[in-house]
């Protein structure tokens, strides 16, 4: 459906994916504004997803690479490689290992969805089969934008 400047769009006109779809102890859904208006992006919980890899083994980025090479959709890691590098070089686990997965608005329709659950409950099937990862190289600074990865032996 076609919007003017200034319409307000209701939960009824977005698709949606059903957090109760997920075992909620690997997933929340994020609030844009209260309960009562669907998020903007459904977070992973990597750490819970996959809790068999360290934290400095980057769950995260595990998780946002299996996503992507099983159904083409692309996340964004937001912990350790994100937050856990220090002024002084060293490598601390952050608090949470999370994986962004952005929902905009009036974009994708509930099939879209639909298939990202799909892919994401087939990555979670599989998921005692990851491998954690390792920095191969990283720039001195904002490493999580062009960092490259290898999986842990």
């Amino acid at each position: 459906m076609a919007r003017r400047r200034g319409e307000v769009d209701t939960a009824e006109d977005r698709p949606a994916i059903e957090a109760d779809a997920f075992d909620q102890d690997a997933v929340a859904v994020a609030p844009v504004m209260g309960a009562d208006r669907p998020g903007h992006a459904v977070f992973l919980d990597a750490r819970a997803f996959l809790p068999h890899i360290p934290p400095l083994q980057y769950p995260g980025q595990s998780l946002a690479v299996e996503i992507y090479i099983q159904g083409g959709i692309r996340g964004c890691e937001i912990g350790t490689v994100m937050f856990g590098r220090k002024p002084d070089g060293s490598e601390e686990a952050t608090s949470m290992d999370l994986v962004r997965l952005a929902i905009p608005r009036r974009v994708y329709t509930q099939s879209h969805m639909d298939y990202v659950l799909e892919v994401i409950l087939e990555v979670f099937e599989r998921r005692r089969a990851m491998k954690g990862m390792r920095i191969a190289w990283q720039p001195p600074a904002l490493r999580h934008f062009t960092a490259k990865f290898a999986y842990v032996d």
